[in-house]
């Protein structure tokens, strides 16, 4: 199934775990004593043989090791904090309690939030953010999307040192672009980043004709969390587990929470706000049959406002949604899916409740049906991306293959993914391997950006480019590797067009930071090197960033001949 919008340790032992070691009120285990967990599996898939008493080969972590889970504050549901230009925020990383379908646990929070606070600027603002970290691993911020100075990047070794325990880090961190963009540690973003560091910058236009017209806006964050009925699934301390697919949870979050709910009038039209942190699952959000508009994406509004069905969103993506809401009741937004058993190789429909929305019988005011039902053409960002049509045509500057490599697997993993390997969806919504992903580390998987030209890899690779280059990348996610998966690409600092997928030209751009390749696939992406300074493209599944998939470029700010 592809979906894609045109407009695109020392190894313990896995003891029966006890209601104590997790539960509210009670100690949580000492780091030297946390001990792994299998994963939540589906029943209809088998145990591999051999694997019964497995565990990957890290230590396991938790937050808060030798704490009462009583002795963490709760955390808060997130405030909207208003900043005009020159604007100083204190923004401190903790530790927090969180409560999930009946179990509570220590997790992570930007002051004390969940998801953490919403910055709400307008477009070419300026704003210092002092940061000071109160958790127990370095950390950094990245400011996801903003073409910022880049200093402020927070690329932990390459923009600024790590930020410890106890310390602090100054950030000036301007807004150039409309839309929704997000923040993220940087460091160990498979632990920190699902533990709840995460929150949104909403960035208001300059001009007022800039959206169409609506009743109100909603921020909403799409996540998920790993946990079983003890409390949270341990994550590797050493090295990232779960880098074949990614960690994909399987308790839904909606800023932040299980219980997302909305109360609307009939006709109401509702611009959302999308944005997808998980650290590897890709959503495919439809609101119960109402009517849908995609208006925005990453960086930019679409040439063209387009109606859809549902809006597939990968990790790191945003997306700009319009939905009008015509029946009075209950409507779910949900995540629906096409899953894959890779055991039995076959597909199945699967639907995840992501909220509800209760839809009052008063009407809204005003009746924007008129103004809903029109798909606007967006001249303002023609115009801009006009200036970029004479490279459309021109051969790729760059290509990438994406690929893997991996070493010292259990046996009886490298066998079944051998038989798995026939059959390769273009994209995967769902673990359908948890023993298997959950066993494999970043010590055993390499995930892999090789430069096709010089044959060089991830962080080896070093481009240097010019202020004003337009550079065209090739992306080529390669079907024949060990595991293929799809991969979401970030570029730091820059914006971007999607030009054409396999071929096929895209007739609707919008600036991008982020996209996703699905597995066979060739993606064209056409650089604007804007933003000076020493910056990273990866993959956005936290696990695959940390297995080493990544490079290094530089855009040097030089005079240009007149």
């Amino acid at each position: 199934m592809r979906r894609a919008f045109w407009m695109c340790v020392t190894v313990l032992s896995m003891p029966a775990p006890t209601s104590a070691q997790h539960h509210h009120g009670h100690a949580m285990p000492a780091a030297d004593s946390v001990t792994w967990r299998m994963p939540p599996m589906d029943p209809a898939m088998p145990m591999l043989p051999g694997l019964d008493d497995a565990v990957p080969p890290s230590r396991p972590y938790l937050p808060g090791s030798g704490l009462r889970v009583t002795d963490v504050p709760e955390a808060e549901p997130r405030r909207v904090v208003p900043l005009t230009d020159g604007d100083t925020l204190k923004l401190t990383a903790t530790l927090v309690r969180r409560t999930l379908q009946g179990t509570s646990f220590i997790m992570y929070g930007y002051n004390q939030q969940y998801p953490g606070p919403l910055l709400h600027v307008k477009r070419g603002s300026t704003v210092v953010v002092h940061f000071t970290n109160e958790i127990e691993l370095p950390t950094t911020i990245h400011w996801h999307g903003l073409r910022l100075d880049n200093q402020f990047d927070g690329v932990a070794g390459l923009t600024q040192d790590v930020v410890k325990r106890g310390e602090s880090f100054t950030y000036e961190v301007r807004f150039p672009d409309t839309g929704i963009y997000w923040y993220h540690p940087h460091v160990r973003e498979d632990i920190q980043q699902d533990l709840g560091l995460y929150g949104n910058m909403l960035v208001d236009p300059d001009t007022d004709d800039y959206w169409g017209p609506v009743h109100r806006n909603e921020v909403v964050v799409l996540d998920d969390i790993l946990i079983d009925e003890h409390g949270l699934i341990p994550w590797g301390e050493d090295v990232p587990t779960h880098t074949l697919m990614g960690r994909f949870g399987n308790v839904m979050l909606t800023n932040g929470a299980t219980d997302y709910r909305l109360f609307v009038r009939r006709g109401e039209v509702v611009r959302f706000f999308l944005t997808n942190v998980a650290n590897s699952r890709s959503f495919n959000v439809t609101f119960g049959g109402a009517p849908i508009k995609i208006v925005a994406s990453d960086v930019s509004k679409f040439e063209h406002e387009v109606r859809v069905a549902s809006v597939p969103i990968s990790p790191a993506e945003r997306y700009v949604a319009e939905v009008r809401f015509d029946e009075p009741g209950q409507v779910a937004i949900t995540n629906s899916i096409q899953a894959i058993n890779h055991f039995r190789g076959e597909f199945y429909a699967h639907v995840d409740t992501l909220g509800m929305i209760t839809v009052l019988p008063e009407p809204a005011a005003p009746d924007l049906s008129d103004a809903f039902n029109r798909l606007r053409s967006n001249e303002d960002v023609t115009r801009d991306v006009d200036r970029l049509r004479p490279w459309f045509d021109t051969p790729p500057d760059k290509t990438l293959d994406l690929t893997l490599r991996v070493k010292n697997l259990p046996v009886a993993i490298m066998m079944a993914m051998e038989i798995d390997t026939l059959f390769v969806p273009p994209m995967e919504w769902n673990d359908a391997m948890p023993m298997m992903n959950w066993l494999s580390t970043a010590s055993q998987v390499t995930w892999i950006l090789r430069e096709r030209s010089t044959g060089l890899e991830n962080m080896d690779i070093l481009w240097r480019f010019d202020v004003g280059d337009v550079v065209k990348l090739r992306l080529f996610n390669d079907p024949k590797s060990f595991h293929p998966m799809n991969h979401p690409f970030h570029v730091h600092g820059q914006r971007f067009l999607v030009l054409e997928l396999d071929g096929v030209r895209n007739r609707n751009l919008v600036w991008k930071d982020t996209a996703v390749i699905p597995v066979g696939s060739t993606m064209d992406i056409l650089v604007e090197m804007s933003n000076p300074g020493d910056w990273m493209a990866h993959c956005h599944i936290a696990e695959h960033l940390d297995a080493g998939m990544m490079l290094h470029f530089t855009v040097r700010d030089v005079p240009r001949a007149q």
